[in-house]
């Protein structure tokens, strides 16, 4: 099992995705989408009935951390505490400030791709 992530564009992308992922036998709560507010990254997911970032991902003392953290701080501590480094989770948030919609699969099979 190994992480994935990909980037869309729009919400329709991500829920088509999102139904697609679950079609291949994904495990539903390993699917979370990201986004760079927290409405869209809610309306989204929700949409796609995938999951957000919250704190039992995270543990309790980085979501309280992350009160206290600019939204871009918060972003890349998210995408670390789902298994990325810090390397990739700037990336990553870089791509949100973009308005990139970031669609990760936790423990997604070998040689997954969509």
């Amino acid at each position: 099992m190994s992480l994935f992530y990909k980037e869309f564009s729009n919400d329709e992308e991500v829920v088509n995705a999102v139904n697609s992922i679950k079609t291949r036998g994904v495990n539903e709560d390993t699917i979370y989408v990201v986004t760079h507010d927290d409405d869209r990254t809610k309306r989204v997911a929700d949409n796609a009935d995938a999951n957000t970032v919250g704190a039992s991902e995270v543990g309790f003392g980085t979501a309280a951390k992350n009160v206290f953290r600019k939204k871009g701080d918060e972003l890349r501590a998210q995408f670390e505490k789902l298994g990325f480094t810090q390397a990739e989770a700037d990336t990553l948030e870089d791509k949100l400030d973009q308005g990139k919609i970031i669609v990760v699969v936790k423990d997604a099979p070998a040689g997954f791709t969509l």
